[in-house]
């Protein structure tokens, strides 16, 4: 029973360590979902990854997401052969697409408390080496001293070199995609 109490009593201690930190900091998140979603009247697209990387500086709000672009996984492998393609994507040139910008509302953010927070990003999204300023919303939840995040917001292809103008993906695409974003520390 007393090793019962002592491990119980690591376990809080960390717990609350754990919860104490998630104020300070550079925080590193591996645990991301990011999904692009295509609706045309031919079909519907959605691709799937988990590999990017990001991270938080909780006092200056500064964010960096790290997306690698082969790692997008799609239902029909003929399409993830298309986006990974020189007339999509080229992600052996491009291999990573990349968020570099700032939380502009952190100081409206108690990391330290239990809630849901509405955040607004303004930085810089760099896919297919064009970068474009952008500003997004998205909302920061914190519950028990953990810390998740998500955004949903739309991207135009062409505004990152991505164009068809003629044969099946330009009908098969749409000129804009819906962008999710799911993370969790």
């Amino acid at each position: 029973m007393k090793k019962l109490s002592i491990i119980l009593s690591i376990v809080a201690i960390a717990t609350t360590l754990s919860a104490a930190t998630i104020g300070q900091g550079k925080t590193t998140i591996t645990k991301t979902h990011i999904k692009f979603y295509s609706h045309t009247v031919a079909e519907d697209i959605e691709a799937n990854n988990y590999a990017s990387v990001a991270t938080l500086d909780i006092p200056s709000g500064e964010v960096i997401f790290s997306v690698p672009m082969q790692s997008f996984e799609f239902k029909i492998a003929l399409m993830q052969k298309h986006f990974n393609g020189k007339d999509f994507l080229n992600t052996k040139e491009f291999p990573k697409a990349k968020l570099k910008g700032k939380i502009v509302n952190v100081s409206q953010i108690n990391f330290e408390k239990d809630g849901s927070y509405n955040v607004t990003i303004q930085g810089d999204l760099t896919i297919k080496g064009v970068t474009k300023p952008v500003t997004q919303k998205g909302t920061i939840t914190i519950v028990g001293g953990k810390l998740t995040g998500e955004s949903k917001f739309n991207i135009t292809l062409s505004d990152y070199g991505v164009t068809f103008v003629k044969g099946k993906p330009s009908s098969n695409i749409a000129k804009t995609v819906e962008v999710t974003v799911n993370l969790e520390y």
